[in-house]
């Protein structure tokens, strides 16, 4: 067996989780498959995966080489299509996962505008809140709400979302606008809690001020606490008391005036955006596609640049 052929296997292992089933995914033998993989880790003199009766999982060496090995094995494919002119239409299915709400409201429109030029291409989407890791669950593409550490996955920005403070008109009306942080203490807050634990503190930047003394953290007196952010918004926008969230989340309140945003001076600084997709920076021509069309997208919308219009 060759070295590409060894890399082929290696990874239906890892991503099988098992040598029977990646067997049986390629049409071989589980002693073919298990002298492949045994004498890869020879050649490398590192062990790629942890055996158990039930399963395997990749060591940190395998994870390592089971991300470079997707990416040549990709690259590869691409090269081959291209030569073949497949290149000219794509084809096959595009697996992509994002946060609940944004996936509702700004990918789902993007995936639609990729079906109707790509007639080929069918796309998996998954809109969760829970982190999905790319590589075990073999996703192309995932939107990132978040500071990304560093890792194997190629990233790239496309906004950042304001975390901004609001509350109902009628609210206001009845409780008074805060003019400060500090002054939240006596308000109403509607809190996001996810797995039972209740919610934490809103914490807010002071202008002119340093690390570590920049960041000020007020607990407001909650009224609600959900694990949803639509309830707590839907609270907001009923008058109960005041709520933090995304802005992508309140978007369409406070251009209705249902809600109003409060304290932006305050404000912490703006959650970055990012696609992220785990094959380098030269990922298969569908997910180079689908990045390209988003990025072009997202980075125009008022919302991932800090504006409500």
């Amino acid at each position: 067996m060759d070295r590409l052929e060894t890399m082929r296997v290696f990874v239906a292992v890892a991503e099988a989780r098992g040598f029977a089933p990646a067997a049986r995914q390629l049409g071989l033998s589980p002693p073919a498959v298990t002298r492949a993989v045994l004498a890869l880790e020879r050649r490398l003199g590192a062990q790629l995966l942890r055996r158990t009766t039930r399963s395997v999982a990749l060591t940190e060496a395998g994870e390592r080489f089971h991300a470079d090995c997707r990416r040549l094995l990709g690259e590869l494919a691409e090269a081959e299509a291209v030569a073949g002119g497949a290149h000219r239409e794509l084809q096959g299915q595009l697996a992509i996962t994002a946060p609940l709400l944004f996936g509702r409201l700004h990918v789902e429109p993007l995936v639609h505008e990729f079906l109707r030029a790509q007639p080929r291409i069918s796309v998996r989407c998954q809109f969760a809140d829970s982190i999905v890791h790319l590589l075990d669950e073999g996703f192309d593409v995932a939107v990132r709400i978040a500071r990304l550490p560093d890792s194997g996955l190629h990233a790239r920005r496309v906004g950042a979302l304001r975390r901004v403070l609001v509350g109902a008109p009628a609210y206001l009306a009845e409780h008074g606008t805060p003019a400060e942080p500090a002054a939240l203490a006596q308000h109403a807050g509607l809190g996001f809690s996810s797995s039972g634990s209740p919610a934490g503190p809103w914490v807010f930047r002071l202008p002119g001020r340093r690390p570590p003394d920049d960041a000020l953290a007020v607990q407001p007196r909650w009224r609600l606490q959900a694990n949803t952010s639509e309830s707590v918004i839907a609270a907001a926008v009923a008058g109960f008391g005041l709520a933090r969230a995304l802005a992508y989340q309140v978007a369409a309140d406070v251009r209705a005036g249902r809600l109003v945003v409060l304290l932006p001076e305050f404000e912490p600084e703006p959650v970055p955006v990012q696609l992220v997709h785990a094959e380098g920076r030269q990922p298969s021509a569908k997910t180079r596609a689908f990045v390209d069309l988003a990025v072009q997208r997202l980075q125009d919308d008022p919302v991932l640049n800090g504006r409500f219009d």
